[in-house]
């Protein structure tokens, strides 16, 4: 690591620091959402068959969550490893990390891919298909699942980009894939007369090119830890630390596919094919106000993984506190538009009345909890950044699997339209899982940065 982002890491101003890398991955966040989201506001367009393509895309996007969270189980759990061995003067180590993360990688890659194309049919009757919607959902996982390999490599990689303090590089990877996918999602879809295969086809292409650019940077001179053969094998030790601190963000991303299943099952009991449609654009808002806080988080993580490497607590408390700051502030600003513009952003995804105005009243009621849900993710990211996994795996654990799942089944027996108690889970596993991560957080940080 050069001696100016040493410079960088250890002096300048927190706040310009944390924005300068922040809001390049911002950028990027969003743009990689739109992956699916420009895929959604084309098909939704479809003549005839768009509502029906929407429903059978959302049945398949908890599959494509689950591919991206084990890029986030590598790439997350890699690079602030990364990130304290070079706060440590370790930049071979770092290095070492990264070889080691980019064979998991292509491990995981091809064992995805086998098990999603082979396995897809019934996997997604199993998520919610109804046989109007199987087809269009088959079709695009099909194509999708060939660049699995693709997507783990540009999103797992790309972080030991930013680890380096190169956010705007970073940034890069997803803006090129992203203007390919939205120039091709058009022509595949409707000049070509492709439909769902067009954009399924337009989205592997345009991950395909990200990769190749990230893969690039990190062999090219202008990076500062390079990926290198000699590195490119799996030490065990190396492989298990790595899989232990990314478990909690893997947890985060694969469990928003099972809770996407668990709503698409529960709707598709109670409220048909509608109700599925209008879940699978809220879940893709939702993924978006996610990626929004996540990326302020984890502008602020290098900053916090070098400085608590180097032993300068006051920088970690510092950035601790801005970060919070601006993850709180940015929360409530999504809170605001999803709970009173909520047919702002519906109306990208879709022009059908009928589907625009049930998605907007179920907004009000699934996004009530968002107020708070900045504070939770920046705590859990900055656990992360400080290398604590087991409680950032709790946090994560609590909000999906102890809280939701459970609340998802039990409240439609008490509340009835069942429909609207599906929904209302939501909100209150946000408030109880922000609440205990709040008193959580202050329990332990202070323990954890005086025992350093």
């Amino acid at each position: 690591m050069n001696t100016n982002m040493n410079h960088r890491f250890a002096n300048e101003r927190i706040p310009k620091l944390i924005l300068s890398l922040a809001a390049p991955a911002v950028v990027a966040q969003v743009i990689n959402a739109l992956y699916n989201i420009i895929d959604r506001m084309f098909i939704g367009r479809i003549p005839v068959t768009g509502t029906l393509a929407l429903s059978g895309i959302g049945v398949g996007f908890p599959i494509i969550m689950v591919i991206s969270a084990f890029a986030g189980l590598i790439g997350f759990g890699g690079a602030p490893l990364a990130s304290i061995q070079m706060g440590e003067g370790k930049p071979k180590k770092a290095e070492e990390l990264m070889g080691n993360c980019f064979v998991m990688l292509l491990i995981v890659s091809v064992v995805l891919t086998l098990s999603i194309f082979l396995f897809r049919t019934p996997l997604l009757t199993l998520f919610g298909a109804s046989p109007e919607t199987l087809p269009s959902a088959d079709d695009y996982m099909g194509i999708y699942s060939m660049g699995t390999v693709m997507v783990l490599l540009s999103l797992g990689l790309n972080q030991f980009i930013a680890a380096q303090g190169f956010a705007k590089t970073a940034m890069m990877t997803i803006c090129i894939g992203a203007a390919v996918n939205t120039i091709l999602d058009p022509i595949f879809i409707f000049g070509m007369n492709l439909g769902v295969k067009g954009a399924a086809l337009a989205t592997v292409i345009s991950q395909a090119i990200s990769a190749i650019w990230v893969v690039w940077f990190l062999t090219s001179k202008r990076t500062h830890l390079r990926l290198r053969i000699k590195y490119m094998r799996i030490n065990s030790k190396i492989a298990v630390s790595i899989l232990t601190l990314g478990l909690s963000p893997f947890i985060m991303q694969s469990t928003e596919s099972l809770i996407q299943i668990v709503f698409n099952t529960s709707l598709a009991r109670y409220g048909g094919d509608l109700y599925i449609a209008a879940m699978g654009i809220m879940s893709s808002l939702m993924q978006i106000f996610t990626l929004l806080l996540q990326s302020f988080a984890q502008g602020a993580q290098p900053i916090i993984g070098y400085n608590f490497g180097s032993g300068n607590f006051r920088r970690v408390k510092s950035t601790i506190m801005y970060c919070s700051l601006f993850c709180a502030i940015l929360g409530l600003a999504m809170w605001s538009v999803a709970i009173f513009l909520p047919q702002l952003p519906v109306m990208i995804f879709t022009n059908n009345p009928d589907l625009i105005a049930l998605t907007v009243k179920l907004m009000k009621i699934f996004f009530l909890g968002m107020c708070i849900y900045g504070l939770q993710l920046a705590f859990q990211q900055i656990f992360i950044a400080l290398g604590q996994a087991k409680v950032s795996i709790f946090i994560a654990v609590l909000r999906k699997i102890i809280l939701l799942i459970p609340l998802v089944y039990v409240l439609p027996v008490f509340i009835n339209p069942k429909t609207n108690a599906v929904i209302i889970a939501e909100p209150i596993a946000d408030v109880c899982a922000a609440l205990t991560c709040f008193a959580l957080f202050g329990l332990t940080i202070k323990r954890l940065l005086n025992a350093k």
